[in-house]
């Protein structure tokens, strides 16, 4: 069995600025609350450079077919379920693409399990469950840098040739040790003891953002600043799809609506046609061999 003094953890040391929140008003425990929160952003920005090579890796995999994997227990588990469940809608990329695996399986999204984060095996088996393969790359999550679930399988993606990236919030870690890339914002003590959902679990969920936002700009989902490959799948994405068609080519609400139609709501491709003046065969094709760049393929016309 794996131990280790809490006490040497930043994310387990008492915070000097709130020994007194049981006992102020509302509004002053509101206060300091926010007034360590107010500090994750900062402890994020120190770690640009890694989310950047991280962002990179990830792209280059995912262009040979590979896939990101989040890996952890408890709130970082599900921090990592939120964000790869909210790309396929929001790019129209495959379930495969951006997957996340928690200590416990399903049940553990909602309800503590009890010891699963402690299984260094199960980490492992998790990842041979969904035959992670090294074209994959695994970002491991846990606000302590030693949690056994975890460090499980970034052994095994390491041991298979497979690119590992480790989030966590305290330096000079277990996990920054055996990570390709080590991403560490140090959000110190939190204002509750221990509570570790609060900063650190806020700077593990701008770092994901951030990751996941890179990597489906640099893999060809944005236009400009606007999400071209979200999938209309209801009226309120469809709305979206006329709106963002607007916004980026200028045209009428109408033309917007008939292109749209014409391509059965396949944003990208509607935004490309008008732009490139292409027919829709054409422009698919283009758009096609330039893997999905409207940029890219528009500078492909010119030429």
């Amino acid at each position: 069995m794996r131990t280790i003094d809490i006490k040497k953890l930043i994310t387990e040391n008492r915070c000097k600025n709130t020994f007194n929140i049981d006992s102020v008003s509302t509004i002053e425990m509101l206060k300091m609350i926010n007034e360590e929160d107010k500090k994750v952003a900062l402890a994020v920005e120190k770690e640009i450079v890694k989310i950047a090579e991280a962002v990179d890796l990830i792209v280059e995999k995912i262009h040979i077919d590979g896939r990101l994997i989040y890996i952890g227990a408890g709130t970082s588990g599900r921090i990592g379920i939120l964000d790869a469940s909210e790309c396929p809608p929001t790019y129209g990329t495959d379930p495969e693409v951006v997957q996340a695996l928690i200590a416990g399986g399903e049940k553990a999204i909602l309800t503590a399990i009890e010891g699963a984060e402690d299984n260094f095996q199960l980490g492992k088996e998790d990842l041979k469950s969904i035959d992670f393969n090294e074209k994959d790359v695994l970002i491991g999550i846990t606000a302590s840098g030693r949690t056994p679930y975890v460090l499980g399988a970034v052994e095994y993606a390491n041991k298979i040739g497979a690119i590992t990236i480790g989030i966590n919030n305290n330096p000079d870690s277990e996990l920054s040790s055996v990570c390709k890339v080590s991403i560490c914002p140090v959000t110190g003590p939190e204002a509750l003891t221990g509570s570790t959902r609060m900063k650190a679990g806020t700077a593990q969920k701008l770092v994901l953002n951030m990751i996941s936002t890179g990597v489906m700009i640099k893999y060809g989902k944005v236009y400009q600043n606007l999400m071209v490959d979200v999938k209309a799948s209801n009226d309120k994405l469809r709305d979206r799809c006329k709106s963002i068609v607007i916004e980026a080519t200028g045209v009428s609400i109408e033309e917007a609506e008939k292109i749209l139609i014409t391509t059965n709501y396949n944003c990208k491709l509607a935004i490309f046609i008008i732009i490139s003046k292409l027919d829709m065969i054409d422009a698919k094709k283009i758009l096609d061999e330039n893997k999905g760049y409207i940029r890219k393929a528009f500078e492909a016309v010119q030429k």
